[in-house]
């Protein structure tokens, strides 16, 4: 509203600007035409030397001889360039968030099939092929897994992440386009007479293991990753085949030769889905045998009680379970024996209570002659697997056992961790810190407490015994490091009296020596992780420490990177619009940032992606009504984001593309004509060119529909005066407004007045020449050099065209069509009843070619004399009027380079009415 209150002021005294008769008149003169009857000759004579012979100006020196008067224009103490001024900022208090949904460090081991949703996870085939197996049946496989996942699960807890799901995981993980090759080993089983001797049986079952290990296997080669998975599961169908045959030694050859498998490395990548795949297998056959082992224990068909001691088995169990070890005992090769040795070590609960934990110490030595230190790795990952429950125990009575507990904070599921964090805070305190640092182990912990909750009831308790370690830090790097991960605990499970403190704790620890320098990824995942949980805006800037945390990224790719995210949280989260003092200013601060990164050197998408985010934030202010405050608004965004012209166009649009919807549902034509033109102005003012094209071509459009009579306060007067003031003002506009280049030379110029040549006017009006006379002076002005005045980064015609002598030559054509009307009009006045109209549009034109014209040219000269002339030639001429014009003649005559006046004044006399 105030621009365009200043753009209508300034362009409203345009018209007098142009006219430039200093003597202020407002009649025209009474001197008549000595020749009426050659006025044809006349219209001939202007046209050829009116516009060819227009002078050239001096605008400053004429704006210095002749000022126009200012008005001081009182705002008081409001000025809407003013900044926002912040009086008071009222919050409110931040309710607790309720916890989001845990992520696990670890996913599903399958993908859901989306038709198992509508038969309840039964598959019909699937039931046809079990129905079709009577060896093995689902019921039997679920039941014997239940009973697995049972006993795993009163070890380690119900929250611990079984096996069957990690396994799916790294099978889709750990993929492979290489050739595999893999040992095929020929298990047919030689012919024994029914009579055969114990020591018979048993020679002939060494010389098959024998024959195992001295080459009656053959390699295939060349076998896809599909080809290994089904070899694979071949050998494991074929040991399940040769166990429920009695082929005992066909099974452990078997599993021999798939243990065997795990020392070939050749395909690294897809080495943890060949150990997954060949450990189902050692992990079937340790079932196998410790269930036949079990089974030998049942007395009158009553089974062993879970807890069963290792008195209650009977010799025959015990018998058999030894004659297993020792059948293992006896592989020569290192990596077998371990294998398959460890898939039945949960058999030694048959011989001894203490027995699974005399053989780790040994099993665990084991594994250091394995030379490849990836296979060795594995080793001890399956070692664990089976028995985890043991090895935590050894591991609990090592003196300094720390490394050893940040790997099981590292790789265990994050619910399982978080769930006893007071015992592994415990854990840690006792832990000796010179072999392995307390922050490192407080650090794996606060990891996994970012995935998952712990106990309600000790959540500050963990907090304090964290910070209580994590401050003392001395080193910035290690500080940074742990604070990085506790932030996101502190900010999921407290309020913001609590963030502001940790927030103003790293500052602390992080400005002194400008330590943060060193900690701008560190820093930038603290400001990431506070905006995903304090995503309303009024609470986030009401963090008493936010801003000054943010003062801490001094260098400015980092810092517009920060600013970044936190424009896409605010874009993201922010569901209303604001006009919060504190959101503005701190959202402004942080917007103009982004706008001072721009420079030569930044790529275009990159300007878009600013842009974008500047003016995401843009749409979300709104003052309501207050239409003075958003206006401020938007005056102090353009003036910070002038760099981006994305910004520039969405600010012009919110300030007017509702004039396109708005001024056409307006009664009054008069208010529908100015809105457009002063949108015009406005949007010309923004350097928006075709905004203003289309906002000019709809006031053209809409002068046709200007009605005889208007309503004015309610009585109905002419609209002529109405009309000639609104298109004089226009017409004042239209010369900075520069040619459209694909609408040809002054396209809106002509577009006007065909509009004006074609609308009715009103018979005794002379409204039309005066305005064609208002043309002329128009058509003056654009033949200048250099324009009279200029919209400020627009460049007009006269730097369009730069005196070009064709577009010199449209203005006099159209200037000789103009000019031939008013003739024509003049003429058509010579009537008894029309001669006082006559003479006083005579005196009109006679002033404009005084104002603007040449008057050395000899024929413009005698031009404007007969003009003189007709306007006294009948007595309608008022007779001080034409003095006081003489006068300024006179007067000019005596001015450098205005001589020619001086001839000009001997040959205009004055006639009495008589």
């Amino acid at each position: 509203q105030y621009i365009s209150s200043v753009v209508k002021r300034f362009f409203s005294i345009l018209p007098a600007m142009l006219v430039c008769a200093p003597c202020k008149l407002s009649e025209a003169c009474a001197l008549g035409c000595s020749q009426p009857g050659k006025c044809q000759r006349l219209r001939v004579v202007a046209i050829a030397v009116m516009l060819m012979h227009a002078r050239s100006r001096n605008y400053v020196s004429e704006s210095e001889a002749c000022k126009l008067e200012s008005i001081p224009l009182d705002f008081g103490d409001y000025h809407p360039l003013k900044p926002i001024t912040v009086t008071e900022s009222k919050t409110k208090k931040m309710n607790r968030k309720g916890s989001t949904s845990s992520t696990s460090s670890s996913s599903s081991s399958s993908m859901l099939d989306p038709l198992s949703s509508v038969l309840d996870g039964t598959d019909p085939l699937s039931l046809f092929a079990a129905a079709a197996d009577p060896v093995t049946t689902t019921a039997t496989m679920d039941s014997t897994r239940k009973k697995r996942d049972k006993d795993d699960s009163s070890a380690v807890g119900s929250d611990f992440e079984p096996w069957s799901s990690k396994r799916g995981e790294i099978l889709a993980r750990y993929t492979t386009t290489e050739k595999l090759s893999i040992v095929s080993g020929s298990f047919s089983r030689k012919a024994t007479t029914t009579g055969s001797a114990v020591s018979e049986k048993v020679r002939t079952r060494l010389e098959e293991l024998d024959d195992l290990e001295e080459g009656s296997q053959k390699e295939l080669l060349n076998l896809t990753q599909q080809d290994y998975m089904n070899r694979i599961e071949e050998l494991n169908q074929s040991l399940k085949d040769a166990w429920s045959s009695d082929q005992k030694v066909k099974a452990l050859k078997i599993v021999i030769q798939c243990s065997k498998l795990l020392s070939d490395t050749t395909v690294i990548q897809f080495y943890p889905s060949k150990f997954v795949l060949i450990t189902d297998i050692l992990d079937t056959f340790g079932k196998l045998v410790y269930e036949r082992i079990l089974s030998m224990c049942v007395d009158s068909r009553v089974p062993l009680p879970d807890n069963f001691s290792p008195e209650s088995v009977n010799d025959t169990a015990k018998e058999t379970c030894l004659n297993w070890f020792f059948k293992i005992a006896s592989i020569r090769e290192l990596i077998p024996r371990f294998y398959v040795e460890a898939a039945i070590l949960k058999c030694n609960k048959f011989l001894s209570k203490m027995g699974i934990s005399e053989c780790l110490p040994r099993l665990t030595s084991m594994i250091r002659g394995i030379g490849d230190p990836l296979v060795a790795v594995y080793a001890r990952a399956y070692l664990c697997r089976v028995l985890l429950t043991e090895m935590m125990e050894r591991c609990k009575n090592l003196g300094n056992n720390a490394l050893l507990l940040n790997s099981i904070m590292s790789a265990f599921r994050a619910e399982f961790i978080a769930a006893r964090s007071m015992d592994f805070i415990g854990m840690i305190k006792e832990c000796d810190e010179s072999g392995f640092p307390k922050h490192l182990l407080f650090r794996s912990l606060g990891l996994n407490l970012a995935l998952a909750d712990p106990p309600e009831n000790d959540r500050l308790q963990i907090l304090n015994e964290a910070w209580k370690v994590i401050t003392k830090l001395k080193n910035p790097q290690d500080y940074i490091n742990c604070a990085e991960v506790w932030v996101e605990y502190t900010c999921r499970h407290f309020t913001k009296r609590e963030v502001n403190t940790v927030l103003a704790d790293v500052i602390k620890h992080m400005t002194p020596d400008r330590a943060f320098e060193d900690a701008y990824p560190q820093l930038q995942s603290i400001i990431q992780k506070v905006i995903t949980y304090i995503y309303d805006f009024s609470l986030l800037f009401s963090v008493e420490k936010f801003l000054p945390f943010l003062d801490m990224f001094q260098k400015e790719s980092v810092r517009v990177e920060v600013c970044k995210c936190i424009m896409e949280s605010f874009i993201k989260h922010q569901q209303e619009s604001t006009k919060d003092p504190v959101i503005l200013n701190a959202l402004l601060h942080i917007c103009k940032t982004m706008h001072d990164s721009v420079n030569a050197l930044t790529l275009e998408d990159e300007k878009r992606m600013l842009a974008a985010l500047i003016n995401g934030f843009i749409k979300m202010v709104s003052f309501g009504r207050d239409f003075e405050q958003q206006l401020s608004f938007y005056v102090e965004a353009r003036s910070m984001f002038c760099n981006l012209e994305p910004v520039l166009v969405q600010l012009i649009h919110a300030c007017v593309a509702f004039c396109f919807i708005t001024i056409p549902s307006l009664s009054g034509i008069f208010i529908r004509l100015n809105l457009y033109l002063h949108s015009g102005q406005v949007a010309l003012a923004n350097q928006c060119l075709s905004q203003a094209d289309a906002f000019f071509k709809a006031a053209v459009s809409l002068v046709p529909e200007v009605p005889k009579m208007i309503n004015v306060d309610g009585k109905m007067r002419p609209s002529d005066t109405f009309l000639l003031e609104f298109l004089c003002n226009f017409f004042s506009t239209l010369l900075v407004v520069p040619d459209h280049p694909e609408q040809g030379v002054l396209f809106l110029v002509r577009g006007l007045l065909n509009v004006i040549q074609d609308y009715t006017w009103e018979d005794n009006s002379d409204d039309k020449v005066r305005i064609y006379t208002n043309v002329l002076h128009l058509l003056s002005a654009m033949t200048q050099e250099v324009y009279i005045y200029h919209v400020d980064k627009v460049d007009s015609n006269d730097t369009l065209y730069g005196g070009d002598s064709k577009f010199l030559a449209e203005i006099n054509k159209l200037c000789e069509t103009v000019i031939a009307q008013i003739l024509d009009h003049l003429k058509t006045l010579g009537k008894e009843e029309t001669l006082k109209r006559q003479s006083q549009l005579a005196l009109y034109l006679f002033n404009t070619i005084l104002a603007h014209g040449d008057l050395r040219n000899n024929k413009l000269n005698q031009l404007s004399v007969n003009l003189w002339n007709l306007a006294q030639k009948h007595g309608f001429a008022d007779t001080s009027t034409m003095v006081t014009t003489l006068e300024y003649i006179k007067k000019r005559s005596k001015q450098p380079e205005m001589s020619h006046f001086t001839d000009l004044a001997l040959r205009l006399p004055l006639q009495s009415r008589t």
